[in-house]
């Protein structure tokens, strides 16, 4: 039986009730409705890198959706029409990094910057995800989805889809408030992703839009350098702070076929390379876990001197302000690696204060806890109450 843990890249949760892969797109559409009009939980899975859930077992459905298709729709990849926006759909069950390789190699702009990050298509667009200076928003088009409360296809464009820092209109029709849980759609989205439409463009060459980044490449902050360049150097910094995953999942029977096998040998060679041989535990998380809070002007005078501050807008559209989760936890006393106590078996990375990792053994009681612990801890240093970027399923970590 098909657990949870075999599933996510942090490997906790239960058994599985009923795993599903459709391999079509009536496939997809029949599982969510059979699952929906006999009123059983339903999980629509993508790389299982953004979720903690219970390990008790799960009576639900899970679909994982084994399509995998990318078709450019209009203009050309070739190299005369440089410049140029290239619509390219991607069924939901493409493996993201897959999906940025594919678009790189055609000579295409506007991902690049989005390289490592574990999952799928469909995922990219309920998460907004994000990093480097580029966000899926900026090149999304539009998203078709199954409706399952108008029991209908149907196409959202991007004005429609309302994304915000790690949010769409996807991922809000889940929660009534940060944490919560919505009665009606959860842990799966009123919008079941089919397929995503991405406007790119025919460029060889993408902005470095990040710090770090840029660092890395040698270059300045909005300088241009080759997407291949871009791609290769921000998976080198994701990979020194342990935020890829561990590529050697995808020979566990559970996982395999769901990623190009070409770029899989690369990354376990590349991990090799990189003194990971084997299990390396800080690759056993659900990513950043705590989201980067967004405060009024009021709090963010609150903090210390020293806290990162970047401009943000608040839910209500007025004015805001981000600061850094991993600084908050930092300066709580969380330094990498910090276990509750010795013999835990989650702690956070030894690379990134942000991932909470399952170092050997974890349970998700046992991550859970650990998150606790730092939110206590930040909330009483700062006033401040981390919200978990993950999807939380049968647990509470508000």
């Amino acid at each position: 039986m098909t657990s949870f843990a075999d599933l996510t890249t942090i490997g906790v949760g239960g058994h599985i009730a009923v795993f599903l892969e459709p391999t079509t797109r009536d496939g997809v559409i029949e599982a969510v409705e059979g699952a929906d009009s006999k009123g059983k939980p339903l999980c629509v899975i993508g790389g299982g890198s953004n979720m903690l859930v219970d390990d008790a077992p799960f009576d639900g459905v899970v679909v994982r959706d084994a399509r995998r298709a990318i078709n450019v729709l209009d203009g050309t990849s070739s190299p005369e029409n440089d410049g140029r926006v290239v619509c390219v759909n991607a069924e939901a069950g493409c493996n993201w990094d897959d999906f940025v390789d594919h678009c790189v190699g055609l000579g295409l702009e506007g991902v690049e910057g989005l390289s490592g990050i574990p999952g799928t298509v469909g995922a990219s667009v309920v998460q907004n995800i994000g990093a480097y200076g580029q966000e899926v928003a900026s090149s999304v088009e539009s998203v078709e989805v199954w409706d399952r409360k108008e029991h209908a296809v149907g196409q959202l464009r991007k004005n429609q889809l309302a994304f915000g820092y790690r949010m769409s209109a996807l991922k809000a029709s889940m929660y009534k408030a940060p944490a919560t849980p919505a009665d009606e759609f959860f842990p799966t989205p009123r919008y079941v992703v089919l397929s995503v439409t991405f406007a790119l463009r025919r460029s060889s060459t993408g902005v470095v839009g990040y710090g770090q980044l840029a660092k890395a490449l040698g270059v300045e902050v909005g300088d241009r350098m080759g997407t291949a360049d871009i791609r290769d150097a921000v998976l080198k910094v994701r990979a020194a702070k342990g935020m890829l995953e561990d590529a050697n999942r995808y020979a566990e029977p559970a996982m395999r076929g769901t990623k190009e096998p070409r770029l899989v040998d690369l990354a376990c060679e590349s991990q090799a390379k990189g003194g990971v041989d084997g299990v390396d535990p800080n690759r056993h998380s659900c990513g950043s876990f705590f989201m980067n809070p967004i405060l009024t002007v009021g709090q963010a005078a609150a903090l210390p001197e020293d806290a990162p501050r970047f401009d943000a807008v608040l839910p209500d559209d007025r004015p805001g302000v981000k600061t850094s989760a991993a600084w908050l936890i930092d300066h709580a006393g969380f330094h990498k690696g910090f276990k509750i106590s010795d013999d835990e078996p989650a702690g956070l990375s030894t690379l990134h204060t942000l991932a909470l990792t399952n170092r050997g053994g974890a349970g998700s009681n046992d991550i859970a806890r650990l998150a606790r612990v730092i939110q206590d801890g930040v909330e009483k240093a700062y006033g401040i109450r981390l919200v978990p970027e993950p999807v939380v399923i049968g647990m509470d970590l508000r």
